[in-house]
C-alpha cells in the first residue's frame, strides 16, 4: 500500500470514532445499559474481525502465544475507550468525549513517537513537531467552542 493508501484508511478510520461513539451511546441509552452495549460492539468487532482473518488464512489464535502477554493490554485500553465512550457521550455530548479523545490522542502519540515506545518508529519532537500538534489541539478546541456559540 502506498502512503495516501495508510491516509485514506486512518481517515475512514477516525471518521468511524464518532460514530462508534454516538451509535454505541444510542444504543446504551435505548437497551437502557452502557456497558451491554459495549458487549453487543465487542461481539460485533470479534466476529467481524475473525471473518476477516478467517478469509485472509490467518489463525489469531495461534499467532498471539508467541506474543509476549503484555501486548495484550491493548484490549483494555480498546474497552475502557468503549466503554468510558459509550457511558459519557450522552451525558457530555458527542463532540466534547471525543475532543479530549483526540488530545489525549495527540499527546500519546507525540510521546510513543518520540520515545519509540511499543516499538513504535522513533520520531523526535522537535519544535516544529511540536508547534503542529499545539496547532492541532488548538483547532479541536476551537471546534468545540464555536460549536456552542
Amino acid at each position: 500500500m502506498s502512503n495516501s493508501s495508510y491516509a485514506l484508511t486512518m481517515l475512514i478510520a477516525g471518521i468511524g470514532i464518532p460514530m462508534l461513539a454516538a451509535l454505541n451511546a444510542q444504543l446504551g441509552r435505548t437497551i437502557g445499559a452502557p456497558a451491554a452495549a459495549s458487549v453487543v460492539l465487542f461481539g460485533v468487532a470479534f466476529f467481524s474481525a475473525l471473518a476477516v482473518s478467517l478469509i485472509t488464512g490467518i489463525k489469531p489464535v495461534v499467532l498471539v502465544t508467541a506474543a509476549p502477554c503484555h501486548l495484550l493490554f491493548a484490549g483494555v485500553l480498546i474497552a475502557f475507550y468503549v466503554l468510558s465512550i459509550t457511558w459519557i457521550a450522552p451525558h457530555f455530548g458527542v463532540g466534547n468525549a471525543v475532543f479530549f479523545v483526540l488530545l489525549g490522542q495527540l499527546i500519546s502519540a507525540a510521546a510513543i513517537d518520540h520515545f519509540g515506545l511499543f516499538g513504535a518508529q522513533q520520531s523526535a519532537l522537535t519544535w516544529i513537531r511540536a508547534m503542529g500538534i499545539a496547532t492541532m489541539a488548538a483547532g479541536v478546541f476551537l471546534t468545540q467552542v464555536a460549536g456552542r456559540s
